[in-house]
């Protein structure tokens, strides 16, 4: 007769999950809140371009509408509630000055969304750009105070609108930092990140982590600023 130890059952695990093992997010729906301004246009672009069904939002109809006819690629327009709620995945790409106010007027057609925030809060003075420390702690932690009954990431922080928008470029070398409180989300947007070409998703840690890379959007302007450039990030040994 034979009993299981504790070394056997650890012998027994199955092996790691492999980080770079992600699902397949190609029929999802992504929702960008700020579809007509820069950021949001160009990754609704990119998005599209890559094959991924998506919607952009506004508060007017009329212009987000404008804004999908001008994009292409299947890319439809709606305001921001019907977005939302037609969408599996939900980038926020608003202002900072709006984004309180959007999300909270979205609570309900964002419950049970995957919520991507990649909104930045900076202010800016003669002496250039700087970052500001949202009460909550960042613009994601003020997105899930907000959202409680929303599942909220954190990603797309460091991509220049000038290069996402410019249709001639056909790769965007960078990686995107994602940050989320359960692996599944995080591994969706990884995912939907990986979906343009030249880019990487790579976990970054847990909400509480996402004001320092929020923040580094200040750095990365005075970078772009000096060397006329738009620039972006790679990690290295990973």
């Amino acid at each position: 007769m034979t009993s299981t130890t504790s070394g056997d059952s650890a012998a027994q695990k199955a092996p790691a999950k492999d980080p770079w093992d992600l699902p397949d997010v190609s029929g999802l729906v992504v929702g960008v809140l700020g579809g007509t301004g820069p950021q949001g246009k160009g990754l609704a672009y990119r998005l599209a371009r890559a094959g991924q069904k998506v919607i952009v939002g506004s508060r007017a109809a009329e212009r987000a509408e404008a804004a999908a006819a001008e994009l292409g690629h299947g890319v439809e327009g709606a305001d921001n509630a019907e977005t939302a709620r037609r969408s599996d995945v939900v980038i926020v790409a608003v202002p900072w000055e709006g984004h309180g106010k959007t999300l909270e007027s979205l609570r309900a057609e964002l419950s049970g969304k995957l919520v991507v925030d990649c909104v930045n809060p900076l202010g800016f003075d003669k002496k250039g750009a700087y970052a500001l420390k949202p009460e909550e702690g960042s613009a994601a932690e003020q997105a899930a105070a907000l959202l409680p009954q929303s599942r909220v990431t954190a990603a797309f922080h460091h991509l220049s609108a000038v290069l996402l928008e410019d249709r001639a470029i056909e790769r965007i070398d960078t990686d995107v930092m994602v940050l989320g409180e359960e692996r599944a989300d995080v591994e969706i947007v990884q995912a939907l990140a990986g979906r343009i070409p030249g880019m990487r998703g790579v976990f970054a840690g847990r909400l509480r982590n996402a004001h320092q890379v929020e923040a580094l959007v200040a750095n990365l302007i005075s970078v772009n600023r000096r060397y006329k450039a738009h620039a972006g990030l790679r990690l290295t040994d990973v």
